[in-house]
């Protein structure tokens, strides 16, 4: 199965075949219970950073170190207004799910555009904007926070939102269950894709340097433009995963990939320095030895080819570095031309075999250049 480019998007296509659509096994042991905040509360529990709410920007914020995770802020200001005048006029308004994490904190798994939507009010600011009041009853026209009435301003403090919250108590050394509910979310009519649910849910350290590679000059040349959905970023967990951690893989490839992000989320398994030395070499040989192409079977980038073939030029350069560019360069083709690694990058490619086999042809395809 290809994913397919919307025509409003620059994204490169990814053939990764069966395993987008791979369904992960659900034996879990969860605890779930309503809490009933009123708004201030949240926005100041959101202030003190005891909500999170995870960005999907790719860049750092201004006066933070690192970078934030979230889905875009995508409500218009019609919407963030009558939002705000639902709250003022008593009238319910939808729950939010939050995930509790180990570290006590609350993590948004639902309900980001409305506790987005209550922070900007209360500080003022929207999209770079004075927030006031437009698309709402006379009476609330061109009024913000400090200025709304004594009164308003008191209804709108004590409004209550229903939270539901979950917390993962078997495994208890991943968040699995919630990524499922993550999963099965539609916020705002668009299913999220699984690296956007992981950098949400393990956001932290692990999740920022990913981020940052993804500009890696070479793997841009090599992937192409970046992609909306962060599938560029979820191809490099792929690397890094089978490149450590092949031995105990076992599908669905989603949930390997969900354990290592979890497992490595502080980077305390591999450190940046070692992530960082292991990818950039690897990008920098490929794209030098064998063309920007090097992923593609045909115009898509092929995510079984990538992860093989990362990980068996990456095994290579452990024992230092490639001189003979030609002879990659055949290894290389007649990897491609093997029938074996073409079944294993063609047709069931999340199944352990198939991922066995071209992890083991691409390293020993590669194992002899000089």
């Amino acid at each position: 199965m290809t994913t397919k480019k919307s025509a409003d998007e620059a994204d490169e296509l990814v053939d990764d075949l069966d395993e987008i659509n791979e369904v992960l096994p659900s034996t879990y042991s969860i605890t779930s219970y309503g809490a009933d905040y009123p708004v201030d509360g949240l926005v100041k529990r959101i202030s003190n950073g005891d909500i999170v709410v995870p960005l999907f920007s790719l860049e750092p914020e201004e006066g933070q170190s690192t970078v934030g995770f979230q889905r875009e802020f995508v409500w218009k200001k019609p919407q963030a207004d009558r939002f705000i005048e639902s709250l003022l006029l008593g009238l319910p308004v939808p729950g939010i799910f939050l995930v509790k994490e180990t570290n006590g904190k609350h993590l948004v798994l639902d309900g980001q555009q409305r506790l987005r939507t209550l922070e900007s009010f209360y500080n003022g600011v929207f999209q770079g904007k004075e927030f006031v009041l437009e698309n709402v009853q006379d009476h609330f026209k061109g009024k913000t926070y400090k200025t709304l009435h004594a009164d308003s301003r008191r209804r709108l403090d004590d409004s209550i939102i229903h939270a539901i919250i979950v917390r993962q108590d078997e495994p208890s050394e991943e968040q699995s269950s919630v990524y499922l509910i993550f999963e099965r979310l539609n916020s705002g009519g668009t299913f999220l894709q699984p690296q956007e649910i992981r950098v949400a849910l393990y956001h932290g350290e692990f999740a920022a340097l990913l981020s940052k590679l993804n500009d890696d000059p070479a793997w841009r040349r090599l992937y192409g433009n970046k992609n909306s959905r962060l599938k560029d970023i979820e191809l490099i967990l792929r690397f890094l995963a089978l490149y450590f951690y092949a031995g105990s893989y076992r599908r669905p490839m989603k949930e390997f990939l969900n354990r290592y992000m979890a497992a490595n989320r502080d980077l305390s398994k591999q450190s940046e320095a070692a992530i960082r030395g292991l990818f950039e070499p690897t990008t920098a040989t490929i794209l030098s030895a064998l063309g920007a192409r090097a992923f593609r079977l045909k115009n898509a980038v092929n995510a079984a080819v990538l992860d093989s073939l990362m990980v068996g030029v990456a095994t290579r350069l452990a024992a230092g570095p490639i001189d003979d560019v030609a002879g990659m360069r055949r290894a290389y083709e007649h990897l491609l031309a093997n029938s074996d690694y073409k079944d294993a990058t063609s047709r069931a490619t999340a199944d352990e075999e198939s991922v066995r086999t071209r992890l083991k042809l691409a390293k020993e395809a590669f194992a002899d250049v000089a």
